[in-house]
């Protein structure tokens, strides 16, 4: 099974737009769910002083902004980011992540490498890297049945 690191390289050779899409801790949240939407994702990062400080996704959202009635203006990315964050390494395997992100229930990953943010994976990502990995072993089984 492929590592992280492979699957971010991947990621970035075909991607339009950064890899990591992040926040400061002091932006409003409406700029997040605004980065979002500019973005087509589920969630950003929150960074203090460059650092990974949590991660704020719609679901955040919808539960401690909307559900409270607070103001997406008003209210710091902070206040409803979640954290502490749980994040792999580049060299991790795509079968630990999803273990972690099933056990966990969480559907984005930051990656660290020494502490600094190298890369987000989203749940997407794996199922579209399994999926892949599943077509070239079915290829390769079916080259074999027919040339053996």
């Amino acid at each position: 099974m492929r590592s992280v690191k492979q699957l971010l390289e991947g990621k970035a050779s075909g991607a339009a737009s950064p890899a990591v899409i992040a926040v400061d801790v002091d932006d409003p949240v409406l700029a997040a769910i605004q980065s979002m939407a500019d973005h087509h994702i589920g969630a950003v990062l929150v960074l203090r002083g460059g650092e990974l400080a949590g991660i704020l996704s719609e679901r955040d959202y919808a539960r401690k902004v909307i559900l409270k009635g607070r103001a997406s203006a008003g209210t710091a990315a902070r206040d409803i980011m979640s954290s502490p964050v749980v994040t792999v390494a580049p060299d991790d395997t795509l079968d630990h992540c999803m273990r972690l992100m099933t056990e966990r229930r969480i559907r984005h990953l930051p990656v660290l490498d020494g502490g600094a943010v190298v890369g987000v994976l989203s749940i997407g990502d794996l199922v579209k890297a399994v999926i892949e990995e599943q077509q070239q072993e079915i290829a390769q089984l079916q080259h074999y049945i027919v040339s053996g």
